[in-house]
């Protein structure tokens, strides 16, 4: 695939790739968890979607990368994402001509799929002439101090309490090697809350995948499992990712036990930046979040879109997915588990 007759090519991910393009991506202040290229192989083997990862040269230089993802749905549409099912993970280069033939290339590949959307991930509304969303989704981080004390008292006052009452309901901590407790927790906690699950096997490949990089922290209550988080670990970030709890979790502040736990173990690890990760704006997750003291920051999806096409919207949100939320909530897990899978695979 050949990129614009500048001094920068563009072309598509081949096998051999990965040390280059993981090595480009660890040496870029804009690199992200979601910009590996590990999250390829996760996506081709959990949804069988095509992936798309352009690779700028110059030279025989890395310059550029781009993820892309052709997500295809006969309930959703067709869409190319950088990243599907990822916060961020749209385009990063060392320069404005590697960035632009990046994106050159991601419209010329939109054009010869026929596909009518083109969505990237990112933090800014660089691309002038896009449609954007900047008022749906943001993301939250802080900085984490060395001492675990320290970060205690840097959590204000009532949140700081709800910590220390999980600590009284004598919760304890179990890191697991599988995610058989962290799906059945985590299963229950979304469609309580009226979202689609992810498969066990996306898991279970996003744990084999990046092995050194997660880790599954599980808060047990007289021998249970009431709350999990699947982390993940980039650079000297802690990025808490798929996590939930159970209904009896809130009265036992077992997901705020849940996180300072995992803060806490960051912070023995040196790790320095804690990513709450992102929420959509009203919801009970963000206002959780912000109950921690972190900021929110807005997270900028821009849209390329075909002649005629609109901003896709498919977020809980959304008043015309209201009947379905609700109708969700009160479903069988058995039925959720097996439905959800085949529904969340076309969302991205």
């Amino acid at each position: 695939m050949d990129g614009s007759q500048s001094s920068v090519a563009v072309r598509e991910f081949r096998g051999g790739d990965e040390r280059r393009w993981d090595d480009f991506i660890l040496s870029h202040p804009g690199g992200t968890f979601f910009h590996l290229s590990g999250w390829k192989r996760v996506i081709e083997q959990a949804f069988r979607h095509r992936t798309y990862y352009l690779i700028a040269e110059c030279g025989g230089v890395v310059t550029g990368v781009l993820p892309l993802t052709h997500v295809r749905s006969l309930l959703f549409g067709s869409s190319l994402i950088s990243n599907a099912f990822a916060v961020r993970g749209g385009p990063i280069a060392v320069d404005a001509e590697s960035l632009g033939a990046l994106e050159g290339e991601a419209v010329r590949l939109m054009q010869a799929l026929a596909v009518p959307v083109l969505e990237l991930r990112d933090f800014s509304e660089s691309r002038a002439d896009w449609a954007s969303r900047s008022d749906l989704y943001v993301t939250f981080w802080r900085g984490l101090d060395p001492s675990i004390e320290r970060n205690m008292k840097l959590i204000p006052r009532k949140q700081r309490a709800m910590v220390r009452k999980g600590m009284r309901n004598g919760l304890r901590v179990e890191i697991d090697d599988t995610v058989e407790r962290l799906h059945r927790v985590y299963s229950e906690s979304v469609r309580n809350l009226g979202t689609p699950v992810f498969a066990k096997s996306y898991f279970e490949i996003l744990r084999k995948e990046f092995a050194e990089r997660s880790d599954i922290v599980t808060v047990v209550h007289n021998g249970r499992a009431v709350a999990s988080v699947l982390n993940f670990y980039f650079r000297d970030e802690v990025l808490p990712f798929y996590g939930g709890g159970l209904a009896t979790a809130r009265s036992l502040a077992a997901n705020d036990f849940m996180y300072w736990e995992v803060m806490r173990r960051a912070c023995e690890r040196g790790y320095r930046i804690f990513d709450f990760g992102r929420s959509k704006v009203g919801t009970g997750s963000y206002a959780f979040k912000r109950n921690w003291g972190f900021e929110p920051t807005p997270l900028v999806y821009q849209f390329r879109l075909a002649q005629g096409h609109v901003m896709p919207d498919l977020n809980p949100l959304n008043p015309k997915l209201a009947a379905f939320v609700a109708a969700w909530k009160h479903l069988p897990l058995m039925l959720t588990n097996r439905l959800g899978p085949l529904i969340v695979r076309g969302i991205g």
